[in-house]
């Protein structure tokens, strides 16, 4: 049975906290509009909407059919190597702990817009992929949703920039916390400039 795994982030232009790669795999036979009534991109659904789709796909994981995982590049290295490193970095490990865990062999991979899996795996790259092919929109879901839970969390430890709010993009309630208190440890430096 050949899997297909869908790749796509969240992330990649806020001020603070890290990027996300979501990497979402089924069989190929798996119906993913069936699966997930409403799947779309992340950027395209309500909150509310993105979390119904992400509690459908644990629950589809809980039932076997599905897989995924979720990985973090932090502000810091994002800083230190560039946002496009960070992702690939994340990308590659994301790809990584599925095959590894579940013994995916050569599996086809889909990606969001510019994104690549490392030269070793069948891929194609879709410009507007997230809007046009649902496991890539499963992907991003699982990158935001996983995301904004972790800006939420971090929002308790610096309560002042109201992460809960803005997930760390550069709003105007952002850019006064900014000039009031500085950047904390979150923020990405690069991109304060």
């Amino acid at each position: 049975m050949r899997f297909m795994l869908g790749v796509d982030e969240a992330g990649r232009g806020p001020l603070a906290g890290p990027v996300s790669v979501g990497v979402v795999a089924v069989s190929e036979s798996f119906d993913v509009l069936k699966e997930f009534p409403g799947v779309a991109d992340s950027k395209k659904l309500s909150e509310k909407k993105r979390e119904g789709i992400f509690k459908m796909l644990e629950v589809h994981v809980a039932k076997g059919d599905a897989h995924f995982a979720v990985e973090f590049e932090s502000a810091e290295i994002i800083d230190e190597k560039g946002i496009s490193y960070a992702v690939r970095e994340a990308i590659a490990r994301g790809i990584n702990s599925l095959e590894s865990k579940y013994g995916f062999t050569k599996p086809l991979i889909f990606l969001d817009g510019a994104l690549s899996a490392p030269p070793e795996y069948e891929q194609k790259t879709i410009i507007n992929g997230d809007e046009l092919i649902p496991l890539i929109s499963l992907a991003s879901i699982a990158a935001k949703v996983t995301r904004d839970r972790f800006m939420v969390r971090l929002s308790k430890q610096y309560p002042e920039y109201g992460f809960e709010k803005h997930k760390g993009y550069g709003t105007c309630a952002h850019y006064a916390a900014l000039l009031e208190f500085g950047p904390c440890a979150i923020h990405r430096r690069t991109f304060l400039h």
